[in-house]
């Protein structure tokens, strides 16, 4: 089930937003984020709503309504399903008038709910792309734009061309960046936990931000450095977080079998437990 608030008015379904010649449509300038709704929990969506409003500004667009008011409509939203359902909630804000710079008060708004349900704690398999991250000199990282997603979708079709579900993404100087899809974590031999620092190449995604404070109270420091692409080879476990899956384990990294570790599961628990006292 999709629903779809825009200019004022619910829709049922995937509602008509855009004209050819809108700016968003042929120039790309669309921002949008993703929070989640599980059995009426919804943890971190002020968060989620403000970077949207952040990310229309890198984008030189401007989102027409503010934190409030979107947390309001979410709410709305969220009231018309079911009250066991685990929805995805995505605000998009786009340009609509233009030629090649988008007219920031002609910024439109959008915000769509549907039925996506959290993936179950059963795993998925990633190989190593041969694409890369842009930096922050070459497009504009630091929001979450959808024309970035050209890249991201390549990856994935790559990825699945080999057999494998996912992707993981080095940035311009090698450096592993993130998974196509979400943040990357993994535990060394020597059991440390470690994630790659936000260099400007990917969103830290909120997820990430709150699983490394969840692991933090219960003891697991969580290392944020450079990782070069061979220390996945050798890693004991290998996880992802974002806001679909929230925390989801690799179970297989170019061809070798990985066990669901006990870090992984422990993030999952932790971030879960957090998700229901929202």
């Amino acid at each position: 089930m999709y629903l779809t608030y825009f200019n004022g008015t619910w829709a049922e379904g995937n509602a008509p937003l855009f004209g050819a010649m809108d700016h968003s449509v042929w120039l790309g300038s669309s921002v949008f984020d993703g929070a989640r709704s599980i059995r009426g929990h919804m943890a971190d969506l002020r968060l989620h709503l403000q970077r949207v409003i952040t990310s229309a500004e890198r984008v030189g667009l401007v989102c027409p309504l503010g934190v409030d008011e979107m947390e309001q409509l979410v709410r709305e939203g969220v009231a018309k399903f079911p009250a066991d359902a685990e929805l995805y909630i995505r605000p998009l804000v786009f340009g609509t008038d233009g030629l090649l710079i988008p007219v920031p008060e002609k910024s439109a708004f959008a915000l769509t709910l549907f039925d996506a349900p959290v993936p179950p704690f059963t795993g998925f398999s990633a190989c190593l792309s041969q694409l890369r991250r842009p930096d922050a000199s070459m497009a504009p990282t630091d929001a979450k734009a959808s024309s970035l997603y050209a890249n991201t979708s390549k990856a994935l079709r790559e990825a699945r061309e080999r057999g494998y579900d996912n992707a993981v993404v080095c940035d311009s100087a090698g450096h592993v960046a993130e998974f196509a899809t979400a943040n990357l974590f993994f535990v060394t031999p020597a059991g440390k936990v470690v994630t790659p620092v936000a260099n400007g190449t990917f969103l830290s995604g909120i997820t990430r931000a709150r699983v490394i404070d969840l692991l933090a109270k219960e003891g697991v420091a969580v290392e944020e450095r450079s990782v070069l692409p061979e220390e996945l080879t050798t890693a004991v476990e290998i996880f992802n977080t974002g806001n679909f899956g929230k925390v989801t384990p690799c179970i297989r990294f170019e061809g070798r079998a990985l066990p669901i570790g006990p870090v992984a599961t422990l993030a999952r628990e932790r971030y879960m437990a957090y998700s229901d006292s929202q």
